[in-house]
């Protein structure tokens, strides 16, 4: 959530910024300003009658000491209109003080300078590529090869549960454990703390993050307890730190954890959802770092080379872009997409995001850590995919298929156990 003194020291840049996500803002901003000054406003008088209440109760006090009983019990009558005052007030600024949050948590978080304009992925900003696209002959797409090899069962995942909830079966299941050990290991020797987080999230740690109420459509609901399914381990982890003070000494804060995630993905359909492409459940480990706000621009740079050395280790061809304003989600300042080339659909898959969110997410959730001067500030807050795994076993199958089989790639064979599947 943007900070209201933020958007009052210039609205107009708010307004241009927010352009670039094209979103026109005016309206909102006005009206946010137009909210924020009734509310202090209604502040003002609520502290001035109770200023002013307190003042002649200590009046009061002196009357009656001095013995002058009728004066004191005709002030009494002007404390209870102070009162009365000041509880009307107190309600009308609840009222605006709502309101204002309100519009608030409607504006997304404003886009870094480096994100490009554009709508469409077609507008996203190529950084940087790595590998060679393999040159195959006959090579087939993955749920050929799954269906070949008795890997995954996408037909019986329909029957039991759904269209986007396949089951994975014999080596395909064993793939699946060793990138998620393999990802694990990795994490841990990068510097990050491992965590096994909840599956399912309340309502507050939803809104924290910015699920709620941008995505609320998006996300499984549990009616009877309140509770949400999560879409990523990155809302139950940055939640760890909700309402929580850190010290300057915490610095950077660096989890990772797997997690199941769980998805509607209402309105996807069409060929770009066939297979493992989108799913309505799949596993992922997530990264997470807590920065301080001068520091977290490198850091998201570092956690980038960091999920293209994961992809580099499985000899994935892949490219690193820059999301534009349109592409990005809700609550990110910048994001950068890695798209590996699935040789057997000859198209780029997005397998991870990593992402800054400055304060917009520790706003949401008041974390927060003492600066050198001792006044509270905003932490920053990242995360990553390190990896998602359906694009990526989609990738491996397709990218490395040979006529005697699927190779495992070397630095996934100690996890694995073989290092081929045929």
């Amino acid at each position: 959530m943007l900070q209201i003194n933020t958007i009052k020291e210039n609205p107009q840049l708010i307004i241009e910024r927010l352009s670039v996500k094209n979103l026109d803002a005016t309206s909102i901003i006005e009206q946010i300003l137009q909210l924020d000054l009734k509310r202090r406003e209604f502040q003002k008088s609520q502290d001035d009658a109770l200023a002013e209440s307190n003042k002649i109760a200590k009046e009061i006090g002196t009357l009656f000491q001095a013995g002058k009983q009728q004066e004191a019990n005709d002030l009494k009558g002007k404390t209870g209109e102070l009162k009365e005052q000041a509880r009307v007030m107190g309600e009308a600024l609840d009222q605006a003080s709502n309101e204002l949050n309100e519009l608030l948590v409607q504006l997304p978080n404003l886009p870094h300078s480096l994100v490009p304009r554009g709508k469409t992925p077609e507008d996203n900003e190529i950084v940087s590529s790595y590998g060679d696209i393999p040159q195959l002959i006959n090579g087939v797409p993955h749920w050929d090869l799954c269906s070949k090899y008795d890997l995954i069962d996408f037909e019986l995942g329909s029957k039991v549960s759904g269209a986007g909830f396949p089951f994975y079966k014999g080596k395909g299941a064993r793939l699946q454990r060793a990138l998620i050990n393999f990802f694990l290991e990795e994490a841990v020797k990068a510097g990050y703390l491992e965590i096994q987080p909840p599956y399912v999230v309340n309502e507050a740690s939803a809104y924290a993050t910015g699920q709620l109420p941008d995505k609320e459509g998006q996300m499984y609901l549990a009616n009877l307890d309140k509770l949400y399914l999560i879409p990523t381990a990155e809302v139950p982890i940055t939640n760890m730190y909700r309402d929580v003070i850190l010290k300057k000494e915490d610095f950077p804060v660096k989890n990772a954890g797997y997690s199941a995630c769980f998805r509607r993905e209402a309105g996807s359909y069409g060929k770009d959802v066939r297979g493992l492409n989108r799913l309505h459940q799949f596993d992922k480990v997530e990264i997470v770092q807590i920065s301080l706000p001068e520091n977290s621009y490198t850091i998201l740079e570092e956690m980038r080379e960091y999920v293209s050395g994961l992809l580099m280790k499985l000899e994935l061809p892949f490219r690193v872009v820059r999301l534009c304003g349109g592409d990005m989600s809700f609550a990110s300042a910048m994001t950068y997409d890695m798209e590996v080339f699935a040789a057997g659909q000859q198209k780029w898959l997005e397998v991870s995001s990593v992402s800054n969110f400055e304060t917009f997410q520790a706003n949401r959730m008041k974390l927060r850590y003492r600066n050198d001067a001792g006044k509270m500030e905003f932490a920053h807050t990242l995360n990553g995919s390190a990896l998602a795994l359906p694009r990526i076993v989609a990738s491996l199958l397709e990218n490395h298929q040979t006529p005697d089989g699927i190779r495992i790639p070397a630095a996934l064979v100690p996890y694995t156990g073989f290092d081929l599947i045929c």
